[in-house]
């Protein structure tokens, strides 16, 4: 069985910044990045780097671990952020999160003759149905090797998360770095909320970790704050696949 397919991240980052009440603009200028770089992100033509995504979900208040939740189903939020992404200019302020809000209570006060079945679209495949069951979703205790859900990040990185117990605030995840690969695609070091464990199963991956640099080998692993400036690459031929573990990176 293939991997659990996850909804869009992009539409996810989205509904997290409407419900915030920041701009588009306002975003990129808080992490550094072109808007222009955020609007691709957010509308699915460009996925984020490890770095970008922290950046992001650092900006924003939310964790890494609640991009693999989703509060809708996959295809309520691909139409949403079809439909608005094509109303938004760049520079437009989005709705505030009181008005998400307002719209969610009118929705829960609706009579229940007139208010619509709390279920996902049919076509929606169970696997991503699943999400819609939010962030008190428990993940195992069991998660079988071929359903673990996955995330195709920017630059050849790729996240599989192993297990989720609710009220945790934890990344459990297997990452691999593809040859070439690399948690910046610009090179620059990044930092994030949380503290780090790593154990290295197989490949080679080098640490830039703030002045030093570290070469993992299989069987090595690392563990540092995560607030300290820090980069993983692969400059070797083969995957580098290994077990991570962030905890408490909600700010």
């Amino acid at each position: 069985m293939p991997p659990a397919v996850v909804p869009p991240v992009g539409a996810r980052i989205r509904q997290a910044r409407l419900e915030r009440g920041t701009s588009l603009r306002a975003l990129a200028r808080e992490i550094g990045v072109s808007a222009s770089l955020v609007s691709q992100i957010e509308t699915g033509k460009s996925q984020p780097s490890v770095s970008t995504l922290y950046a992001i979900t650092t900006a924003l208040g939310i964790s890494v671990e609640s991009l693999f939740d989703a509060r809708e189903s996959a295809q309520t939020m691909i139409r949403r952020s079809l439909r608005e992404g094509a109303g938004e200019g760049v520079g437009s302020v989005p709705p505030t999160a009181s008005r998400v809000a307002a719209s969610s209570a009118t929705s829960a006060t609706a009579s229940p003759a007139t208010a619509a079945p709390v279920t996902a679209p049919p076509a929606v495949p169970l696997a991503l149905a699943a999400f819609a069951a939010g962030p008190g979703r428990r993940i195992g205790p069991l998660v079988a090797a071929g359903g673990r859900e996955r995330l195709e990040l920017d630059s050849g990185v790729v996240w599989e998360r192993l297990g989720r117990v609710p009220g945790a605030e934890t990344d459990f995840l297997l990452v691999t770095y593809r040859p070439g690969g690399s948690s910046s695609g610009s090179g620059a070091l990044m930092r994030h909320p949380g503290t780090e464990y790593g154990y290295l199963t197989s490949g080679e991956l080098i640490l830039t970790l703030a002045f030093a640099e570290y070469t993992l080998r299989p069987g090595d692993s690392v563990c540092f704050e995560s607030t300290t400036p820090h980069r993983y690459r692969n400059d070797g031929e083969v995957p580098a696949v290994g077990v991570w573990f962030v905890s408490g990176d909600v700010q």
